[in-house]
């Protein structure tokens, strides 16, 4: 597995100061890790629940050579050397375990990010993709350090500011990673009435196809700070007919997007506008 996967799932705090160097000490720390892995051995992480709504997708085709390396019996996909690229946003709803019922409504809903990569097993090219995650983000600082130190799935960061949401007859999203480690993300986008013409060309029958490639899969994969690879099964039921086209609106900023030598403006973009999710189970491969 490529080291920079790796190297991106650790932590830096977006603030200075002591808490922020304490806080990265204690998550980058080897002994609960070890500690933790062999409880879950024992006792599974719980499944998790979220009626998360606004999310947001967006996509570009990068060359395939930014990608890092798929793990032991996947392949990245690729058409022409290239391969897609997505960021999705979103708002989570009482995002809480599933045994928690209908207290679950006492859970907070952050927002979250959602930066990846596709995979294929490979030996089976009809498959379902798998996401392979290359950034995730959270707006809360307490989620975050749960995540990170009760999963090996989810390493999510904490950015300096994460805003997501409503803005006129469309939507915002920004991310500022101050001098953490989130990626910085600001994107304005509205509604269209219509799909771009070549997108999907080449890699996909037709639009209907490419979106329910990209959009719905029930497995995904994350690198921790050690290298170990987690798994993670889910459930996500997106039909294709409840995605509707958004368009951007003037220039993007994704300094990740860019530093693969692909402009932020070139991308397929869409929303869902809410969906039952549940993390059903995670593990080590």
């Amino acid at each position: 597995m490529a080291p920079s996967l790796a190297q991106a799932a650790r932590y830096r705090h977006p603030f200075p100061g002591w808490p922020g160097r304490a806080l990265q000490r204690l998550l980058d720390g080897t002994r609960w890790t070890a500690l933790r892995r062999a409880l879950t051995r024992v006792l599974p992480v719980p499944p998790l629940c979220s009626d998360v709504r606004d999310v947001i997708y967006m996509t570009w085709w990068v060359d395939a050579a930014n990608a890092p390396t798929a793990p032991p019996g996947y392949r990245l996909f690729t058409r022409a050397g290239r391969t897609p690229y997505t960021v999705l946003t979103y708002r989570h709803g009482h995002f809480g375990p599933a045994f928690a019922g209908r207290l679950r409504a006492l859970f907070p809903s952050p927002l979250q990010s959602n930066w990846r990569w596709y995979l294929l097993p490979e030996d089976d090219t009809a498959a379902t993709p798998v996401v392979l995650f290359d950034r995730n983000v959270i707006d809360s600082v307490t989620h975050a350090v749960g995540a990170r130190l009760f999963s090996d799935a989810m390493q999510p960061h904490w950015p300096a500011r994460f805003d997501h949401g409503r803005s006129g007859d469309g939507w915002r999203t920004r991310i500022e990673p101050g001098q953490g480690s989130a990626p910085a993300l600001q994107a304005q986008l509205a509604p269209t009435a219509a799909w771009p013409p070549d997108w999907a060309a080449g890699a996909f029958a037709d639009t209907p196809q490419a979106l329910a490639f990209l959009a719905c899969q029930d497995a995904a994969i994350a690198v921790c700070g050690d290298g170990r690879t987690a798994l993670t099964h889910i459930v996500l039921p997106i039909t294709v007919s409840q995605v509707q086209p958004l368009r951007l609106v003037g220039q993007p900023h994704c300094p990740r997007v860019a530093g693969m030598g692909v402009d932020p403006a070139d991308a397929l973009c869409f929303r869902v506008p809410q969906v039952p999710f549940r993390v059903v189970s995670e593990r080590l491969v």
